[in-house]
């Protein structure tokens, strides 16, 4: 079935603040909410089902955070504002499913879409491994899906049924269905590991959206219900590895289960990686670009190349011989057996692209009027479309608009397997890991939806591609533990290169595009091989790092480190050579050592080099000098307070120690100065929260706000977001 709108979501540092409640429509209507709680969660619960029994208690949460999920009605709910073991209450939505764009499988070369089981390049196929899937639910009766789908929970709606939203439900999703598809499809299309057990867990609600403690909870669940990995396709803004959803799933992997998070879709820049994927033991996931000819239109008078994206809905782009482009606005009759130029109008694009094609049109160009991408979709069933239709950028059609008679052809451009542009970067504020750790697939990924099937992209495609790839390695490994086989996975990538033979950054790729063969037949492990030494903050400082390998072969293996060559200001000390014996393990010491003002500040990546025999393994490393460019503070959040109506509760993640932090607030028209909402002295690094009374917060209203760090370096830097106070 194909989609007749266009849904675009990303990670960004705007966060739209409207604040919590626990009122509904009606007051006999039902309302489900998680608490989070101070002190036995099992001792809370036999309080309030003795002093409360109007209130439902649906679930106990005590493994990865400590609180209880409950039903009631909002009169009776709001009877325990005097509980003072309820520490916080989590209707707030704040985590959203990540996806880039949706694409029509027609406006897509065959040979450019990418099935999931290519990637499965084994003998195994998951069997025996139980996957669970926190996400927007799926489709469990889909006929690719329904084989493999065990059983799961909705933590949106606290029952047993996780389906996606449904139309009468609100916005409705189809995301988990396509990240379960690319997992464990068992049909018409199959996924990486088409055997393996899938166990669904709806986090997210109506329109993807959900709150920090729906994907804690249904964690929680997923742990206690025995999966051997969970695939978290979703996250949110805030860069910093101790918020709450990374320290769960670091938990979540103490106690012995594999989880794989989608890096995020806000790139190309650095810094981007968000929550939960920042998680120091989670296998975060970038998206790989697959080699696709991409159509592109030439006019060869003025040597001008001009990008187009086809339309979702549209034929493929392949026009054979030149043709003349002619602005369909002025001359509607003279489009015949030209390439007709539209400007964007409150038409819809279909009766735009229509009207061109009855004109007698062989293609057609929409282009906006302002710079911003222009995006959509001309799908119409009953009555298909049936010349090419793409958009183009103003900036393009302006200057088509501006010839005389302008003839271009159709040339297609050769892309090379690399990093998807949206993919999110590292590296991690405060430890600064390097993030991702791998790459997979994440562009032009065919997968189930609900009623049918769709082409996706983003990191929310590669994430279950790896996860896929874990379950193989736990099927021909049921005794690695999740340590283990992120270590097989890592060591064993293969990093991409740049035109020029060089190595693309740490920070963009991790280790690589996972080899899931070499993963399960590797006879070598390094536990996490991504070198994260901190900040230098002195004038010279040595820092050393210890790895543990592991020679999973039955013969001794000897190993030996290429010695980078001195540089001014960076010395680095490895073993040359060492011999681990069969079936052992070694750790050894790599020493880096850096006078800081011979270099440059900021962030020092590269890359180590091991070798054994015919084997080499390259190490990515990174340090920060002095400072880095990094978003210093970030996530801001403003709601009330749980159970309140007069104060409220804020919000914001600070990555680097500052004096102090103003968010001042400004006309979002006129960007003149309003007011000074909130100045907070006592800064920390990490998470900041306070409380405000409703006098204080001054008129209601929607606000652009200010974030300005002042930092103990006496510098100021600030951000903006936006302030909706109701």
């Amino acid at each position: 079935m194909r989609y007749s709108y266009f849904y675009f979501v990303m990670l960004a540092v705007i966060v739209f603040l409207i604040p919590t409640n626990i009122q509904a429509n009606s007051d006999d209507e039902t309302q489900s909410i998680i608490i989070e709680v101070e002190g036995d969660p099992h001792e809370h619960k036999s309080y309030i089902e003795s002093y409360h029994p109007f209130i439902e208690i649906v679930a106990t949460y005590d493994t990865l955070f400590t609180g209880l999920a409950i039903k009631g009605t909002p009169d009776n709910l709001e009877k325990m504002d005097s509980l003072d073991f309820i520490k916080a209450v989590h209707p707030v939505r704040s985590y959203e499913a990540l996806q880039t764009t949706y694409e029509d499988i027609q406006a897509i070369e065959e040979e450019d879409i990418v099935v999931p089981n290519a990637l499965n390049n084994t003998d195994y196929t998951g069997k025996g491994v139980k996957v669970g899937v926190i996400d927007t639910g799926i489709a469990y009766n889909h006929p690719d899906l329904a084989r493999n789908y065990v059983s799961g929970y909705d933590v949106v709606d606290l029952d047993k049924d996780p389906m996606e939203t449904q139309p009468n439900q609100g916005p409705p999703t189809l995301h988990g269905s396509h990240v379960a598809g690319i997992i464990a499809g068992n049909g018409a299309l199959r996924g990486v590991a088409p055997d393996a057990s899938l166990y669904a867990y709806r986090a997210l609600g109506p329109g993807g959206m959900g709150s920090t403690v729906q994907v804690i909870a249904a964690m929680e669940q997923a742990v206690n219900d025995g999966v051997d990995i969970i695939n978290l396709s979703l996250g949110n803004s805030v860069n910093g590895p101790d918020y709450p959803t990374s320290m769960a799933v670091n938990k979540a992997v103490e106690l012995g289960v594999s989880v794989v998070i989608a890096n995020g879709n806000s790139g190309p820049d650095r810094w981007t990686v968000g929550s939960p994927a920042t998680a120091t033991k989670a296998v975060g996931v970038g998206a790989l670009a697959q080699p696709q000819e991409i159509p592109q239109l030439y006019e060869p008078a003025k040597d001008k190349t001009i990008s187009l994206t086809t339309m979702i809905g549209s034929v493929p782009w392949q026009l054979d011989f030149p043709y003349p482009v002619v602005d369909f606005r002025k001359n509607q009759q003279g489009a015949h057996d030209k390439i007709a130029l539209i400007k964007r109008s409150d038409v819809p694009f279909y009766e735009l692209a229509k009207r061109a094609e009855e004109s007698g049109a062989v293609a057609v160009l929409i282009y906006h009027d302002e710079e911003e991408a222009l995006q959509g979709s001309i799908e119409n069933e009953g009555e298909p479309i049936s010349i090419p239709v793409a958009v183009i950028s103003k900036d393009d059609a302006e200057w088509l608009r501006e010839q005389d008679n302008p003839t271009v052809e159709t040339t297609f451009e050769k892309t090379d397997t690399t990093i998807a542009k949206f993919s999110s970067r590292g590296p991690v504020t405060v430890n600064w890991d390097i993030k991702p750790e791998v790459i997979a697939p994440g562009t032009n990924i065919l997968s189930t939806v609900p009623g049918g099937y769709q082409i996706l992209q983003g990191t929310s495609m590669a994430a279950p591609h790896v996860t896929g790839a874990i379950a193989l390695i736990k099927e021909a490994h049921p005794d690695w533990t999740p340590t283990q086989i992120r270590g097989a996975l890592t060591t064993t990538a293969s990093p991409l290169q740049d035109e020029e033979g060089e190595m693309l950054d740490p920070v963009i790729q991790g280790t690589g595009e996972i080899q899931p063969d070499k993963a399960i037949n590797t006879g070598t492990i390094i536990d996490h091989p991504l070198l994260a030494f901190g900040k230098i903050d002195s004038y010279r400082e040595e820092v050393v790092k210890e790895i543990t390998i592991e020679n999973t072969s039955n013969e001794a293996q000897t190993y030996s480190f290429d010695i980078p060559k001195k540089e001014k200001g960076l010395t680095w000390s490895l073993p040359q050579s060492f011999t681990i014996e069969a079936n052992e393990e070694k750790t050894i010491s790599i020493e880096v050592s850096v006078t800081s003002p011979q270099l440059e500040n900021g962030v020092h990546q590269g890359w180590l080099r091991l070798h054994q025999h015919d084997n080499t393994y390259q190490l990515p490393y990174l340090f920060v000098n002095q400072t880095a460019d990094q978003p210093k503070a970030m996530g801001f959040e403003f709601t009330l307070k749980p159970f309140e109506d007069d104060t409220y509760v804020y919000r914001l993640y600070v990555t680097e120690p500052a004096e102090r932090i103003e968010v001042i607030l400004y006309d979002p028209v006129t960007l003149m100065y309003e007011r000074t909402f909130l100045e907070i002295e006592d800064v920390k690094t990490g998470m900041n929260e306070g409380y405000m009374d409703q006098s204080e917060i001054g008129e209601p209203g929607e606000y652009a706000a200010f974030i300005v760090v002042h930092a103990e370096d006496g510098s100021v830097e600030s951000y903006e977001t936006e302030l909706f106070i109701e």
